[in-house]
């Protein structure tokens, strides 16, 4: 090999050398990134917090019968608007075979005790008549009289009760089940032919319905442990109701649980609202709703956006960054105030005038890189 030869594929190695270096550092190096900036402004913020529940009636009546029987017949549908006294179903009276003869028993009794009083009665009645006893004596046995007549009539009327659930077939009879509250029929769970059960000490009872005033309705739901301190009794709630959209609800918040229910780890405290109702729109009893409360709230603020903090890892404070120069930042300590998760609240450190680096701006990736990044994936 003559050096000519040699000298050429000395050139051609350097030349590949510096040609594969070039390419390397093209593929690997990034452009320098110029970073936007944003200067603190003035606005308002509102701290708030959702309560999850619904929307039921402030007061809802359950109906029960005062006698145990079978539904006979039922007059009222649910959804139906009803007055108190009105008729909602007629129950038939299925009589207890050993009350009923024990009753039947009282009657039999009260008639001899009455028919042999009364022989006395008549006898004595003509001694006094003639004068031979004594006004005391015969009163006596006027009062003796008296009762066994009361005794037979309060006898035959139990039996009567007993056997047909009145003593004697009134409008008030305890079979007529009737509405006591003005309202509206939320649930009639029963049907003609079921058996019910009638409300005493030891029962209470089988339900024929359940009656509410729709008019007066008021918000139930839970707030988390860590926000039921912040919440004052008179509060104003925006309810969102999940079943009518584009609608708002005012309320006001009138209880606050005493005590907590765990829940998933968490405790959970129950409020109430007075929900002021819109004749607009019709409201069903149960509807899932959702309560906006306005923990806290500043007017006429400093503020910044809350992407545009960072947090030493050191002492978890917060700061910025400055622009002192053409893309040239240094470090700003900071104190924040409240933050509705958009912007936050900046009590000192800034001012209207400084420039607040938007830190997390990263470069676009170019055409070449994109294509080889698909290709690869």
């Amino acid at each position: 090999m003559n050096k000519y030869v040699k000298y050429g594929l000395i050139a051609v190695l350097v030349l590949g050398a510096l040609w594969a270096a070039a390419f390397f550092i093209k593929s690997n190096s990034k452009g320098a990134i110029e970073y936007d900036t944003k200067t603190p402004f003035i606005a308002n913020i509102e701290k708030k917090t959702v309560a999850t529940g619904k929307v039921i009636p402030q007061d809802e009546v359950e109906i029960k019968p005062q006698i145990s029987g079978i539904i006979d017949k039922i007059y009222m549908e649910e959804g139906d608007d009803v007055k108190a006294g009105d008729l909602i179903a007629v129950i038939k009276v299925v009589p207890n075979e050993q009350a009923l003869n024990s009753s039947q028993g009282r009657v039999k009794n009260a008639e001899a005790a009455l028919n042999n009083i009364k022989i006395e009665y008549d006898r004595n009645k003509q001694l006094f008549d003639r004068g031979v006893i004594s006004s005391q004596d015969f009163n006596n046995l006027k009062l003796r009289y008296d009762q066994a007549v009361l005794e037979l009539e309060n006898s035959k009327a139990d039996y009567q009760i007993i056997r047909m659930g009145s003593a004697g077939g009134s409008s008030s009879a305890n079979t007529n089940i009737r509405a006591t509250v003005n309202g509206t029929i939320l649930e009639i769970p029963v049907e003609e032919g079921d058996q019910v059960i009638q409300s005493n000490n030891f029962n209470d009872g089988t339900t024929i319905a359940t009656i509410a005033d729709l008019t007066r309705m008021i918000f139930e739901g839970q707030v988390d442990e860590g926000e039921v301190g912040k919440l004052k009794v008179g509060m104003p709630l925006e309810i969102s109701l999940g079943a009518i959209e584009n609608q708002k609800l005012e309320a006001r918040l009138k209880f606050i649980a005493p005590k907590g229910v765990e829940e998933a780890g968490a405790v959970q405290f129950k409020i109430e609202g007075d929900v002021a109702i819109n004749d607009s729109i019709f409201i069903r009893a149960g509807y899932s709703a959702n309560a906006s409360l306005v923990l806290e709230k500043k007017d006429s603020i400093m503020v910044i956006p809350e992407a545009l903090l960072q947090f030493d890892k050191e002492d978890d404070k917060p700061y910025v960054e400055i622009a002192t120069g053409e893309q040239q930042f240094e470090r700003r300590d900071i104190e924040i105030g409240i933050s509705d998760g958009v912007n936050v609240e900046i009590i000192s450190g800034l001012t209207e005038e400084d420039k607040v680096k938007i830190w997390n701006k990263t470069e676009p990736i170019k055409k070449g890189e994109e294509e080889e990044e698909e290709a690869t994936s």
